[in-house]
């Protein structure tokens, strides 16, 4: 039988020139690819540069990616009015922690001792007592309770030297609403007493004592959310209230909570704050606190003639959370800590770790330094060449401005102005 005709195979120079026609489409192919992708990832980086670059702050190096940890790491790729501005170091010397940790809570200084309220402990629990610290030995002692019916954070708090007068803020845990109950605390026979409530409820208002009036002003309704507007004052004297209702006064020109208020040279100043904050889930049971919109603002508004506010220079960044975050010290304000706007990438919250200097001879601000850790809430001393700062809420790390863990911590640094 006869074999098969085998078939016809192609010149061997054919197939070698096949074979090389498709190698060279490949490599065509791939560099147009390469070209496509390497135009991409330039538009990519160009947009990161232009984003974390500002004519006013130089903005911290971009760190390398970590193909581990994709997740974003705080003030890192964001413009430089959510970093860190340049500060120069301060050497700061760690004292002894609070006996509880606290989280909005209040404080007040008489002489070498520092009384610290209220505050949180956890969301979902308030403490209702005072510490006080002594300056002169550097010790925590002395604890007391607070009446019962007295809030338990986002106090509005001010002292003549003698009397501190604590007017509204939150009762209860959560988001809880504030009340309209205030009291004056003795601070040398530790007795307690009540002072006529305000007109209506508030949280977190501005307070101050003025030419022999108690003033509270802004703050939040009682949404916590809502800010307000109105201003009242009520004469007092060596804890007692002389009038029996509060008497309206010129409304503040921005509503809100969380400022610090300073009588300075005969004038009322009222810096920083926000309008917003968390509010209670609708229908919660425990008033279970989500978050709603918010602006943190730098604004600084003074009262010299009780008619007329006027707009001061702002503050060098946005700041909140600073209600007792001052001191006055040789007139100079020194403002610790506090939040400004929120992260625009993640949307967190973003923590201040700068310390300000509002000259308030020359009305400058300037930023003199850093705490050791970004950090909100924080409760204000100054004894003896030292500043101090206690309590309040830090941040996650240095690569990550939003806020974590609830401390109780003391520290001090020495001041040179």
């Amino acid at each position: 039988m006869a074999r098969p005709a085998a078939k016809a195979r192609p010149p061997k120079h054919l197939v070698a020139l096949a074979v090389v026609a498709v190698l060279g489409l490949v490599i065509v192919v791939d560099f147009l690819w390469a070209s496509s992708s390497s135009a991409s990832s330039s538009t990519v980086w160009s947009s990161r540069l232009t984003l974390s670059t500002s004519p006013a702050v130089q903005a911290p190096p971009v760190a390398k990616e970590n193909k581990k940890d994709k997740k974003p790491v705080g003030s890192m790729h964001i413009n430089a009015t959510f970093a860190d501005l340049p500060a120069p170091e301060l050497k700061w010397e760690e004292m002894a922690e609070a006996p509880v940790v606290r989280l909005d809570g209040a404080a007040i200084q008489i002489k070498n001792l520092l009384y610290v309220f209220a505050g949180y402990g956890t969301i979902n629990h308030v403490h209702s007592h005072v510490d006080i610290y002594n300056f002169s030995d550097n010790t925590w002692g002395g604890r007391f309770d607070m009446p019962k019916e007295m809030a338990h954070s986002h106090l509005g708090m001010v002292t003549d030297g003698r009397f501190i007068y604590v007017v509204t803020g939150q009762y209860g845990p959560q988001c809880r609403g504030p009340t309209a109950r205030n009291f004056v605390l003795d601070t040398e026979t530790k007795e307690w007493h009540d002072l006529p409530p305000l007109p209506v409820p508030r949280y977190a208002p501005a307070t101050q004592l003025w030419r022999g009036r108690l003033h509270v002003m802004g703050g939040s309704k009682e949404d916590r959310h809502e800010p307000g507007l109105e201003h009242w004052s009520l004469a007092v004297k060596d804890g007692k209230a002389l009038e029996k209702e509060w008497r309206s006064e010129i409304p503040i020109p921005r509503g809100g909570p969380h400022r610090a208020c300073v009588v300075a040279n005969d004038k009322l100043l009222v810096i920083g704050g926000q309008e917003g904050d968390f509010m209670a889930k609708p229908g919660s049971p425990i008033f279970k606190c989500v978050r709603r919109s918010e602006v943190v603002y730098s604004n600084v508004y003074m009262l010299d003639d009780g008619m007329t506010w006027k707009e001061l220079p702002p503050m060098p960044k946005p700041d909140s959370h600073i209600e007792f975050a001052w001191v006055n010290v040789n007139n100079s304000l020194i403002i610790a800590g506090g939040t400004t706007d929120k992260h625009p990438i993640t949307k967190k919250m973003v923590l201040v770790g700068e310390v300000f200097r509002f000259n308030l001879d020359t009305l400058e601000w300037s930023v003199i330094g850093r705490l050791p850790f970004r950090i909100k809430t924080t409760l204000v001393g100054y004894w003896d060449g030292w500043l101090y700062f206690t309590s309040g809420q830090r941040d996650k790390g240095p690569k990550d401005p939003s806020p974590k863990k609830v401390v109780g911590c003391m520290f001090r640094t020495k001041l040179h102005l």
